[in-house]
């Protein structure tokens, strides 16, 4: 499971499907790249990407913040703040599985001059176990999901291959 798998969970069942099955299109994605360069060029003097896992598990946070114990991910923009905190919930729950202490998870929002701080508390832990057992089931279809048809379809990288 990487953590991407939940982001993309929240955000569209049929994106998480296909980005598994290695049909990726963020690569032609405008948001995504400017998501890249605000994420590589914010924390300059941070270690970017660090990657963290087994064979179950597989992570890669923006960086972490030995000295306090945090970790960050940094984001364009809070629209989908909502996945953004479950990434980060994530995230805290697997560095707490491998047994290395985190005290929480910033998510950083540098154009917007924010902040925001994520906590994992025992009913993350029990949604969490759900969204990955639901996760497992959905990579699990021969075909992606429906089609969600959400206002912002249209600025996901897959609204070609969606819609067209």
């Amino acid at each position: 499971m990487i953590g991407t798998y939940i982001n993309y969970y929240f955000h569209c069942p049929r994106h998480l499907w296909l980005f598994a099955h290695n049909i990726n299109m963020e690569q032609t994605s405008e948001d995504v790249y400017i998501g890249k360069i605000i994420s590589e060029n914010t924390y300059i003097r941070e270690s970017h990407e660090i990657h963290i896992g087994n064979r179950d598990h597989d992570l890669s946070l923006d960086f972490f913040d030995k000295r306090r114990r945090v970790i960050h991910e940094v984001k364009k923009s809070n629209k989908m703040e909502e996945l953004h905190i479950w990434q980060a919930k994530y995230y805290l729950y697997v560095l707490e599985l491998l047994g290395i202490e985190v005290k929480y998870a910033e998510i950083d929002y540098p154009k917007l001059k924010r902040i925001i701080k994520v906590y994992l508390d025992n009913n993350d832990r029990i949604e969490i176990d759900k969204t990955i057992e639901n996760i497992e089931q959905i990579l699990k279809f021969i075909q992606p999901p429906t089609i969600i048809n959400k206002p912002y379809c249209r600025k996901c990288s897959y609204y070609e291959f969606c819609y067209c």
